[in-house]
Protein backbone atom coordinates (compact mmCIF):
# COMPACT_ATOMS: atom_id res chain seq x y z
CA UNK A 1 0.00 0.00 0.00
CA UNK A 2 1.27 3.50 -0.85
CA UNK A 3 1.17 6.00 2.09
CA UNK A 4 1.48 8.88 -0.40
CA UNK A 5 -2.58 8.38 -0.60
CA UNK A 6 -3.91 7.49 2.68
CA UNK A 7 -8.08 7.39 3.34
CA UNK A 8 -9.36 7.87 7.00
CA UNK A 9 -12.73 6.09 6.98
CA UNK A 10 -14.94 3.52 9.18
CA UNK A 11 -16.61 1.11 7.13
CA UNK A 12 -20.48 2.04 7.24
CA UNK A 13 -19.61 5.79 6.78
CA UNK A 14 -19.49 8.06 3.33
CA UNK A 15 -15.58 6.92 3.05
CA UNK A 16 -17.39 3.99 1.60
CA UNK A 17 -17.99 6.28 -1.91
CA UNK A 18 -14.35 7.64 -1.86
CA UNK A 19 -13.18 4.14 -1.63
CA UNK A 20 -15.38 2.94 -4.63
CA UNK A 21 -14.11 5.52 -6.49
CA UNK A 22 -10.26 4.70 -5.37
CA UNK A 23 -11.10 1.22 -6.65
CA UNK A 24 -12.59 2.42 -9.73
CA UNK A 25 -9.16 4.56 -10.32
CA UNK A 26 -7.00 1.17 -9.27
CA UNK A 27 -4.31 3.32 -7.84
CA UNK A 28 -2.93 1.76 -4.13
CA UNK A 29 -3.70 3.72 -1.15
CA UNK A 30 -3.44 2.48 2.48
CA UNK A 31 -6.65 3.03 4.96
CA UNK A 32 -6.41 4.19 8.43
CA UNK A 33 -9.92 2.77 10.07
CA UNK A 34 -11.43 5.20 12.70
CA UNK A 35 -14.16 4.42 15.27
CA UNK A 36 -17.21 6.33 15.92
CA UNK A 37 -15.43 6.90 19.74
CA UNK A 38 -12.75 9.26 20.81
CA UNK A 39 -10.68 7.95 17.94
CA UNK A 40 -12.07 10.55 15.50
CA UNK A 41 -11.69 13.32 17.99
CA UNK A 42 -7.61 12.94 19.13
CA UNK A 43 -5.86 15.97 18.36
CA UNK A 44 -3.92 13.70 15.67
CA UNK A 45 -7.12 13.28 13.52
CA UNK A 46 -8.56 16.79 14.52
CA UNK A 47 -5.36 17.67 12.99
CA UNK A 48 -6.19 16.45 9.68
CA UNK A 49 -10.22 17.15 9.76
CA UNK A 50 -11.32 19.44 12.63
CA UNK A 51 -14.98 18.60 11.97
CA UNK A 52 -13.85 15.06 13.65
CA UNK A 53 -15.56 12.89 10.82
CA UNK A 54 -14.66 10.78 8.31
CA UNK A 55 -13.63 10.51 5.29
CA UNK A 56 -11.03 12.49 5.01
CA UNK A 57 -7.98 11.72 2.25
CA UNK A 58 -4.28 12.86 3.02
CA UNK A 59 -2.47 12.81 -0.96
CA UNK A 60 0.91 13.48 -0.31
CA UNK A 61 1.22 16.75 1.89
CA UNK A 62 -2.32 17.54 0.54
CA UNK A 63 -5.74 16.91 2.98
CA UNK A 64 -8.88 16.67 1.58
CA UNK A 65 -12.58 16.58 3.32
CA UNK A 66 -15.71 16.60 2.22
CA UNK A 67 -16.90 13.42 0.05
CA UNK A 68 -17.92 15.54 -2.56
CA UNK A 69 -14.50 17.31 -2.87
CA UNK A 70 -12.41 14.28 -2.00
CA UNK A 71 -14.49 12.83 -5.52
CA UNK A 72 -14.01 16.01 -7.81
CA UNK A 73 -10.43 16.29 -6.34
CA UNK A 74 -9.04 12.16 -7.24
CA UNK A 75 -10.73 12.40 -10.04
CA UNK A 76 -9.05 15.17 -11.51
CA UNK A 77 -5.55 13.64 -9.78
CA UNK A 78 -5.59 10.38 -11.75
CA UNK A 79 -6.80 11.73 -15.30
CA UNK A 80 -5.74 8.56 -16.61
CA UNK A 81 -8.92 6.72 -15.13
CA UNK A 82 -10.78 9.06 -17.03
CA UNK A 83 -13.61 9.85 -14.31
CA UNK A 84 -13.79 13.39 -15.00
CA UNK A 85 -14.00 15.46 -18.15
CA UNK A 86 -10.91 17.31 -18.73
CA UNK A 87 -10.94 21.73 -18.27
CA UNK A 88 -11.48 22.06 -22.20
CA UNK A 89 -14.18 18.89 -22.35
CA UNK A 90 -17.70 20.29 -23.06
CA UNK A 91 -19.22 17.86 -20.54
CA UNK A 92 -17.28 19.52 -17.80
CA UNK A 93 -19.88 21.85 -16.43
CA UNK A 94 -22.25 19.12 -16.66
CA UNK A 95 -20.29 16.59 -14.72
CA UNK A 96 -19.58 19.25 -12.02
CA UNK A 97 -23.27 19.98 -12.25
CA UNK A 98 -24.61 17.28 -11.45
CA UNK A 99 -21.72 16.66 -8.59
CA UNK A 100 -22.50 19.37 -6.78
CA UNK A 101 -26.71 19.33 -7.36
CA UNK A 102 -26.14 15.76 -5.66
CA UNK A 103 -23.64 17.40 -2.58
CA UNK A 104 -26.31 20.63 -2.31
CA UNK A 105 -29.55 20.47 -3.10
CA UNK A 106 -30.40 16.72 -3.11
CA UNK A 107 -28.82 16.32 0.14
CA UNK A 108 -30.43 19.31 1.76
CA UNK A 109 -33.90 18.29 0.79
CA UNK A 110 -33.12 14.47 2.34
CA UNK A 111 -32.10 15.81 5.27
CA UNK A 112 -34.79 18.23 5.84
CA UNK A 113 -37.53 16.03 4.78
CA UNK A 114 -35.88 13.23 7.93
CA UNK A 115 -35.90 15.40 10.68
CA UNK A 116 -39.44 16.53 9.85
CA UNK A 117 -38.26 20.50 8.36
CA UNK A 118 -40.95 21.09 5.59
CA UNK A 119 -40.31 24.68 3.73
CA UNK A 120 -43.15 26.61 4.14
CA UNK A 121 -44.84 27.31 0.21
CA UNK A 122 -43.96 30.77 0.54
CA UNK A 123 -40.35 29.95 1.32
CA UNK A 124 -39.32 27.89 -1.10
CA UNK A 125 -36.94 30.20 -2.78
CA UNK A 126 -35.09 30.15 0.26
CA UNK A 127 -34.15 26.54 -0.26
CA UNK A 128 -31.65 25.15 -2.86
CA UNK A 129 -33.55 22.42 -3.73
CA UNK A 130 -37.04 24.08 -3.63
CA UNK A 131 -39.30 21.87 -3.07
CA UNK A 132 -39.28 17.26 -3.90
CA UNK A 133 -41.79 17.39 -6.26
CA UNK A 134 -39.05 19.73 -8.43
CA UNK A 135 -35.86 18.00 -6.95
CA UNK A 136 -37.18 14.63 -8.35
CA UNK A 137 -37.95 15.68 -11.58
CA UNK A 138 -35.04 17.25 -12.09
CA UNK A 139 -33.10 14.11 -11.09
CA UNK A 140 -35.10 11.88 -13.20
CA UNK A 141 -34.62 14.25 -16.14
CA UNK A 142 -31.02 14.11 -15.65
CA UNK A 143 -31.18 10.29 -15.23
CA UNK A 144 -32.94 9.85 -18.73
CA UNK A 145 -30.05 11.38 -21.06
CA UNK A 146 -28.74 7.94 -20.73
CA UNK A 147 -27.02 5.11 -18.79
CA UNK A 148 -24.55 7.39 -16.44
CA UNK A 149 -24.68 11.42 -16.38
CA UNK A 150 -22.62 11.83 -19.36
CA UNK A 151 -24.79 9.82 -21.57
CA UNK A 152 -22.25 6.71 -21.45
CA UNK A 153 -19.76 7.88 -20.01
CA UNK A 154 -19.39 6.98 -15.98
CA UNK A 155 -17.73 9.78 -13.95
CA UNK A 156 -16.84 10.27 -10.41
CA UNK A 157 -20.11 12.52 -10.51
CA UNK A 158 -21.98 9.20 -10.75
CA UNK A 159 -20.31 7.82 -8.24
CA UNK A 160 -21.43 10.57 -5.40
CA UNK A 161 -24.53 10.29 -7.01
CA UNK A 162 -25.60 6.80 -6.82
CA UNK A 163 -23.80 6.03 -3.86
CA UNK A 164 -26.02 9.22 -2.29
CA UNK A 165 -29.23 7.49 -4.03
CA UNK A 166 -28.36 3.80 -3.29
CA UNK A 167 -28.63 4.86 0.73
CA UNK A 168 -31.45 6.87 0.45
CA UNK A 169 -33.35 3.94 -1.32
CA UNK A 170 -31.90 1.38 1.85
CA UNK A 171 -33.18 3.88 4.31
CA UNK A 172 -36.22 4.84 2.18
CA UNK A 173 -35.43 8.58 2.31
CA UNK A 174 -36.69 8.81 -1.41
CA UNK A 175 -39.12 7.25 -3.68
CA UNK A 176 -38.00 4.10 -5.53
CA UNK A 177 -38.70 5.55 -8.79
CA UNK A 178 -37.94 3.39 -12.06
CA UNK A 179 -35.35 5.75 -13.23
CA UNK A 180 -33.61 6.28 -9.98
CA UNK A 181 -33.71 2.23 -9.24
CA UNK A 182 -32.33 1.20 -12.57
CA UNK A 183 -29.55 3.68 -12.14
CA UNK A 184 -28.66 2.80 -8.55
CA UNK A 185 -28.70 -1.15 -10.01
CA UNK A 186 -26.58 -0.17 -13.14
CA UNK A 187 -23.74 1.46 -10.46
CA UNK A 188 -24.11 -1.85 -7.67
CA UNK A 189 -22.77 -4.52 -10.97
CA UNK A 190 -19.59 -2.55 -11.36
CA UNK A 191 -16.43 -4.43 -10.47
CA UNK A 192 -15.02 -1.96 -8.20
CA UNK A 193 -18.20 -1.33 -6.47
CA UNK A 194 -18.50 -5.00 -5.22
CA UNK A 195 -14.93 -4.97 -4.77
CA UNK A 196 -15.16 -1.68 -2.61
CA UNK A 197 -18.06 -2.94 -0.80
CA UNK A 198 -16.87 -6.14 0.46
CA UNK A 199 -13.80 -4.57 2.21
CA UNK A 200 -15.64 -2.55 4.29
CA UNK A 201 -19.09 -5.11 4.78
CA UNK A 202 -16.43 -7.19 6.00
CA UNK A 203 -15.17 -4.81 8.96
CA UNK A 204 -18.72 -4.82 9.99
CA UNK A 205 -18.78 -7.80 12.06
CA UNK A 206 -16.03 -6.47 14.15
CA UNK A 207 -17.25 -5.20 17.51
CA UNK A 208 -14.87 -2.15 17.10
CA UNK A 209 -16.81 -0.74 14.29
CA UNK A 210 -20.21 -1.11 15.31
CA UNK A 211 -22.36 1.60 15.32
CA UNK A 212 -23.31 3.98 18.21
CA UNK A 213 -27.07 3.70 19.33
Amino acid sequence: MSADLILYTHPMSRGRTVRWLLEEIGVPYQTEYLTYSLAMKTPEYLAINPMGKVPALVHHDVVITETAAICAYLADAFPQAKLSPALDDPQRGTYLRWLFFAAGPLESAIVNRTLGLLTPVDKEAMVGYGNMQRLLSTLNHALSQGDYLLGDRLSAADIYLGSALNWYLYMQQIEAQPLIQDYCARLRQRPACIRAAAIDDALLVKPEFALPE
